[in-house]
């Protein structure tokens, strides 16, 4: 127990970042456009996540809406860019191979508080439950530094009509989804880094075994 503090606190760790990564998926608001007319988009705000575009619109343009009207991307949308296809790709496997680092990480705890000592069942898990980390950790930071690339290069998107959104925004920034996935990619790593930094203690009953 007391050579896996690190390993303890990794699982903490793992536990938010992989919190955080599911968050930043449904967070809509990963690019933030600022748009010049208002006749529809009433407050000439507009978010681009990857999954949908929002705004807010006074004329009811959308059945069951009051006021903010959404759009969901199709997979056969091919105005869509490659950064946001790539996301939603990536974010999904990050959360599958968080969730699998964090059940690695459970058994290899479980084993060790339980006081079962054997390597094979303690080690191993700690160092497959690190990579998994390590390896959603960059799932996430790729689709995060994409489209942080895109905003901060004001790049368009050609939407449909019936979107009603304009294909170039006046200015955008980086949505509160963007700070969420960075957040998640950092605790996700350290968790990684402590998970593979488990030692297992050389005593004459480990040798043995």
């Amino acid at each position: 127990v007391s050579t896996s503090h690190l390993q303890l606190a990794a699982f903490a760790l793992g536990t938010v970042g992989w919190i955080l990564c599911t968050v930043s998926m449904g967070i809509v608001e990963w690019r933030v456009w600022h748009v010049d007319n208002t006749t529809i988009i009433s407050s000439g705000v507009a978010w681009v996540g990857i999954w949908k575009v929002c705004f807010i619109s006074y004329l009811h343009i959308s059945p069951g809406y009051r006021e903010q009207f959404c759009h969901k991307f199709s997979g056969h949308d091919s105005f869509v860019p490659h950064e946001i296809y790539a996301a939603q790709g990536l974010l999904l496997i990050a959360m599958f191979m968080g969730l699998l680092g964090l059940a690695a990480t459970i058994f290899a705890l479980r084993n060790v508080y339980m006081g079962i000592t054997h390597k094979t069942f303690i080690a191993p898990f700690f160092l497959v439950g690190g990579f998994f980390y390590i390896f959603a950790g960059l799932c996430v930071l790729i689709p995060v530094s994409w489209n942080f690339y895109s905003v901060t290069h004001n790049q368009s998107i050609a939407f449909p009509p019936s979107y009603y959104m304009p294909s170039s925004p006046a200015e955008q920034e980086a949505g509160a989804a963007i700070p969420v996935g960075i957040v998640a990619v950092i605790l996700l790593l350290l968790s990684g880094t402590f998970s593979l930094s488990f030692r297992f203690p050389m005593t004459a009953n480990t040798i043995t075994k």
